[in-house]
């Protein structure tokens, strides 16, 4: 699909996923909030929501879950925000997208075979009690 991108409208969306990156939940809830669309997907399947997960930044993890972000996408890789999340140990972010309704047994690797592959007890214990 990138090919029918011009390059102004790539270099834009490479920005979008910097945001998220970077933990920037403001601006880019501002985006979203001017029509950037939620479940906006790079070319590695990850979505805004999987890469703030993956990075730690819970406050944007909220941001995109409140205004829709679909928790259950997954990446290429079967991988999902909850796993991400739980792969970082980001306790606030793995509360938010449990509050969400994310399913710890989604993905491949699940959240919960994630904790348990990284021996990550204290993320076990936070899937299981939710």
């Amino acid at each position: 699909m990138t090919e029918n991108l011009d390059a102004e409208t790539l270099a834009f969306a490479h920005r979008m996923f910097d945001l998220a990156r970077a933990g920037a939940a403001d601006e880019l809830a501002a985006q979203i909030d001017a029509g950037l669309p939620v479940n906006l997907t790079n070319d590695k399947g990850d979505t805004l929501l999987i890469l703030a997960a993956y990075h730690a930044h819970p406050d944007t993890v909220a941001a995109l879950l409140s205004r829709g972000a679909d928790h259950t996408r997954a990446n290429d890789r079967g991988q999902t925000a909850l796993a991400a999340a739980v792969f970082r140990s980001s306790t606030e972010a793995v509360r938010a997208l449990l509050a969400a309704g994310a399913d710890p047994a989604h993905g491949n690797p699940s959240a919960v075979e994630t904790a348990r592959f990284f021996d990550l007890p204290e993320m076990t214990e936070l899937l299981r009690v939710g």
